[in-house]
């Protein structure tokens, strides 16, 4: 068990978007990694920032107190290599503390900047000898999402024994994948979707074709049915938050929260959590079965497709398939409507519900780029300065509330299942 005295221990969140950013850096994450552009495993609009925006989201992190780590983690082809050093150069200037990456073009033009680079788990790190090669280059490696604990403590017990270091002079750190999606490619390398859309997976422009149900048929007869497991692709997601004593003795320095497509909620809610479970591991303590299970039942809450718990650190291969296609989150969102006004003497939220229905005592959620993701409960509301238990679609409303939000922000309701 941990103690004051343990090594840096640091917690990595998520960021796909501004609301995502903000959710990270309120909820206690040590850094953030995300991607710019179309130059990273997550190429997609809604799942990156744009270079223009690099300095704001690299300021915004150093303001907290956090590392902004930036995911250059796709392979490159010889005509895009000036396209990934103006990048990189942009990366340098904006102060990003560190380079994600796994192509070896990649990792050898950001060190030559001066850029701290991390590997990624494309890579598929999987032993001391590997890390031996890349430690002139890196700081950080990201081991094969597939090794077993066993493994993890032999690659950390190498590392000191070996005396590996980085270009930093200090001895190379371990990540490891603490909780959300894993995917039946190795360590993420998949070429499913490039055989079926002509869309790689290592370029960021993965369909998913393992998340869907297949269909076997007989070639001969034609006679079709359903595979039985109906997502025999599609692991559920990993979830380590009781098993973080293990992982964290194993010699992990860096856990990672997986979910750049996620939501603001999911962050701020997973990062909540695994932010308490480290610091209690730091005080040398054991979370309760209490504490257990309300961090169990804030998990379950936001986008899951259900818990493989341990993961492969157990090896463990029973029982593995999500079950279902879309999230199994016990909390269901529904849009209501978007701030309006913030009157900051009174503390009062003025709000237009588009699209559904409020009432006193319904716990919300409020997303914004800057707000990020908090939960409330409305203890009382307005229409045209009057006291009300309900207000219906189209209605202005007035309540409550103790921070400043924004003009657009939304407001969800958060239902149980």
């Amino acid at each position: 068990m941990g103690n004051m005295d343990s090594p840096e221990i640091i917690l990595l969140a998520p960021a796909g978007n501004h609301e995502c950013l903000a959710a990270a850096l309120q909820n206690g994450a040590d850094a953030v990694y995300f991607g710019v552009g179309k130059w990273n495993m997550r190429c997609h609009a809604t799942s990156n920032f744009t270079r223009e925006e690099l300095p704001d989201v690299v300021k915004r992190c150093h303001e907290a107190g956090v590392k902004a780590w930036l995911t250059v983690n796709i392979i490159a082809y010889d005509q895009e290599l000036e396209e990934f050093q103006t990048l990189l150069e942009a990366a340098k200037a904006a102060g990003v503390d560190a380079i994600i990456a796994s192509d070896p073009a990649v990792i050898r033009r950001a060190s030559a900047l001066g850029l701290p680079v991390h590997l990624s788990v494309q890579a598929n790190l999987s032993n001391w000898e590997a890390i031996a090669f890349y430690a002139p280059y890196v700081e950080t490696v990201v081991a094969a999402r597939e090794l077993t604990l066993e493994q993890l403590e032999s690659l950390a017990k190498n590392i000191r024994l070996h005396d590996l270091r980085g270009p930093n002079g200090k001895l190379i750190r371990l990540e490891a994948f603490a909780h959300g999606a894993l995917c039946i490619g190795l360590s993420g390398r998949c070429g499913m979707s490039l055989c079926e859309y002509n869309s790689s997976s290592n370029r960021g422009s993965c369909y998913q074709p393992c998340r869907r149900e297949y269909i076997a048929r007989d070639a001969e007869t034609g006679y079709e049915f359903k595979i039985a497991n109906q997502y025999i692709m599609s692991p559920k997601d990993l979830c380590t938050i009781a098993h973080l004593p293990w992982l964290l003795d194993a010699g992990v320095s860096v856990l990672k929260i997986e979910g750049r497509g996620r939501s603001a909620d999911y962050v701020a809610t997973v990062i909540r959590a695994y932010r308490q479970a480290v610091d209690l591991y730091r005080q040398g303590a054991k979370p309760s079965e209490e504490q257990l299970a309300e961090w169990n039942r804030a998990l379950q809450g936001v986008f899951n497709r259900r818990f493989w718990e341990g993961g492969y650190y157990y090896g463990e291969q029973s029982d593995v398939w999500a079950g279902a296609r879309d999230s199994q989150a016990t909390i269901r969102k529904q849009f209501l409507g978007v701030v309006t006004h913030y009157y900051a003497h009174p503390k009062v939220v003025e709000a237009i519900l588009q699209s559904g229905n409020l009432k006193v005592g319904q716990k919300i959620l409020i997303t914004g780029p800057t707000t990020g993701a908090v939960e409330y409960t409305v203890p009382s509301l307005q229409v045209l300065e009057k006291p009300v238990e309900f207000a219906g679609i189209g209605a202005d409303v007035t309540f409550p509330y103790p921070e400043k939000l924004r003009p657009n922000d939304k407001i969800f309701a958060l239902l149980e299942r």
